[in-house]
C-alpha cells in the first residue's frame, strides 16, 4: 500500500506541474514566461547625455598611441552618440529616442511629427500627428573619417515602410553635398580618423583603432 500512495503521489504531482506549466501566463512573472526560460536581456533604453560621454571618452583612449586598440561599449552608449551625431539631419520635432541592438544590428526609434515627412509617399501621406518611427540597420566605417547608419527596415507606427523608399526618406534627412562612397540608403556619421571598424554583436558594439 506504501508503495501504491507512493505512486498515487506522485501522479498528483505530475498533473500539478503539468497545470502550473499551461496556466504560467497567469502566476510567473513576465521576464520568465518566455517558453519557463529567461527572457531575453535585449530591451529598448532610453539614449543619454552620459551615454554619449562615455564614447567620447572611449574614443579619447583609442587616439592614445599606446593606449588599446579596441573599446567595447553598450549599444544605448553608442546610439546616444550616433543620435548626437546625427541630430542635425533629423526633423526637429524628433524626440523620446531610444536604442536597442539585437545580434549585428541597432535599432532607434523616436517620436516624430508626421507633418515633417510629407511627400515621401501614400504609405506616409496616410499618418497624421506624431508617430513612432522605428529604424533598424548596421553601422560600417566608409573611409578614414566617415561611417554610415545603414537603414534596412524604417516602421512608421506598426506600419513597415517599403524598403525601395528608405532612399527617399533618407533623401529629406540631407543637408548639403552627400558623402562620396555612402549608400543610398544610410544616414551619414562623421567619425575620427583613427577608428578603422565597428562591430555590433550581442547587445555591445565594438570600436577598432585603425593600426595601418
Amino acid at each position: 500500500m506504501g508503495c501504491i500512495a507512493r505512486l498515487g503521489c506522485l501522479f498528483v504531482l505530475a498533473i500539478l506541474a503539468v497545470g502550473a506549466w499551461f496556466t504560467r501566463d497567469y502566476w510567473m512573472p513576465e521576464r520568465l514566461r518566455s517558453h519557463g526560460t529567461v527572457a531575453s536581456a535585449s530591451a529598448w533604453q532610453p539614449l543619454s547625455a552620459a551615454g554619449a560621454d562615455s564614447v567620447q571618452t572611449a574614443l579619447g583612449k583609442l587616439s592614445q598611441s599606446r593606449g588599446p586598440v579596441f573599446q567595447t561599449l553598450s549599444g544605448a552608449a553608442v546610439a546616444s552618440y550616433v543620435f548626437r551625431e546625427l541630430a542635425r539631419q533629423l526633423p526637429p520635432s524628433t524626440d523620446s529616442v531610444q536604442a536597442l541592438v539585437e545580434g549585428e544590428r541597432m535599432s532607434m526609434r523616436a517620436s516624430i511629427d508626421m507633418s515633417e515627412l510629407r511627400g515621401i509617399g501614400p504609405a506616409v501621406g496616410i499618418v497624421s500627428g506624431r508617430e513612432r518611427v522605428q529604424f533598424t540597420g548596421t553601422l560600417r566605417v566608409v573611409s578614414a573619417g566617415l561611417a554610415e547608419f545603414e537603414v534596412q527596415q524604417v516602421r512608421i507606427g506598426e506600419l513597415p515602410l517599403p524598403r525601395g523608399m528608405i532612399p527617399t526618406l533618407i533623401g529629406r534627412f540631407e543637408h548639403g553635398k552627400r558623402p562620396a562612397g555612402l549608400d543610398a540608403d544610410a544616414l551619414p556619421l562623421p567619425i575620427p580618423r583613427y577608428v578603422g571598424d565597428i562591430r555590433v554583436a550581442n547587445g555591445k558594439i565594438t570600436l577598432y583603432k585603425n593600426t595601418q
